[in-house]
């Protein structure tokens, strides 16, 4: 399957949302099997809806220049994941096995959506 930037901002959207719906409406109602304090909770969900709108803006708009807000929403996930591990560490004592598997697997599926990112911002199509 061939991906093309403006399919992958949308793909970022819509998965940014699944974040914030999940964190900010789902998490929070299940704080103790969680772990993660909600006001924690409540601010990621809050960056993820930025970034929803972050990437829903550029599919509906950017034409031009559109590797470059690629790259941006890219590093912009990788600093989200680094947020998520440096919250992780600081409240490890408080997360539970549950909580570790969310974080984890959001983790790793942000990651691959950033490295195909890159990767399609990269790429030689226009």
């Amino acid at each position: 399957m061939i991906l093309n930037h403006k399919k992958v901002f949308l793909i970022d959207s819509l998965g940014a949302l699944v974040s914030a719906f999940l964190l900010g409406i789902v998490l929070v109602r299940f704080e103790i099997a969680i772990g993660m304090p909600r006001d924690v909770l409540v601010i990621l969900s809050i960056l993820a809806c930025f970034l929803a709108l972050y990437s829903f803006i550029n599919y509906l708009f950017v034409i031009k220049n559109w590797r470059f807000y690629l790259k941006i929403i890219a590093l912009i996930n990788l600093i989200y994941c680094c947020l998520t591990i440096g919250l992780l560490t600081y409240y490890h004592r408080k997360i539970t096995i549950l909580g570790w598997t969310y974080f984890f697997a959001e983790i790793i599926i942000i990651l691959i959506l950033a490295n195909i990112e890159v990767n399609v911002a990269k790429s030689k199509q226009s």
